[in-house]
């Protein structure tokens, strides 16, 4: 085994282990991270006028935003906030592929930005493990947490 091969396997094998351990709220992080490094990816292709890897990129970046963050939307629990989630990721689909076609990294930094967003809202509803149950009500942010819960089917 060459030592491409053998980085290879080791990274499939950390992978597979973390996705194994994550629980659900991680893995949409992950699915964010993994779709904002194929973007970057791609726009280090297009700078340099790598046509093949670039498109490999943004097919790539395409495919978690469709099979991976818009799959896993709860339409009925999430209703309005799940419909504009997936409005949103078929726009960032159009216009990754509309970067593609005309090479234009402004479009991939827009999706980009979208992306990090996004992400930084998810990553502000993580609730600690540890956190005791409040014995009032809940105050907006816990119930916005709650319906952010319920659009990817955690709630």
């Amino acid at each position: 085994m060459n030592a491409a091969a053998g980085i290879k396997a080791y990274s499939n094998v950390s992978l597979e282990s973390s996705l194994g351990a994550a629980d659900p709220h991680k893995l949409v992080l992950m699915l964010y991270q993994g779709a904002l490094l194929a973007i970057a990816a791609a726009k280090n292709h297009m700078l340099r006028s790598e046509t093949a890897a670039k498109g490999a990129s943004v097919s790539k970046a395409i495919m978690i935003i469709d099979e991976g963050l818009k799959s896993i939307l709860n339409m009925e629990a999430g209703g309005a906030l799940a419909q504009n989630l997936a409005d949103l990721y078929d726009y960032m689909d159009r216009r990754l592929l509309q970067a593609n076609l005309n090479n234009d990294p402004a479009m991939l930094d827009e999706v980009s930005k979208l992306l990090t967003e996004l992400k930084g809202a998810w990553e502000a509803i993580r609730q600690p493990d540890a956190a005791p149950v409040p014995a009032v009500p809940q105050p907006p942010a816990a119930a916005a947490q709650k319906q952010a819960a319920l659009v990817y089917g955690r709630g």
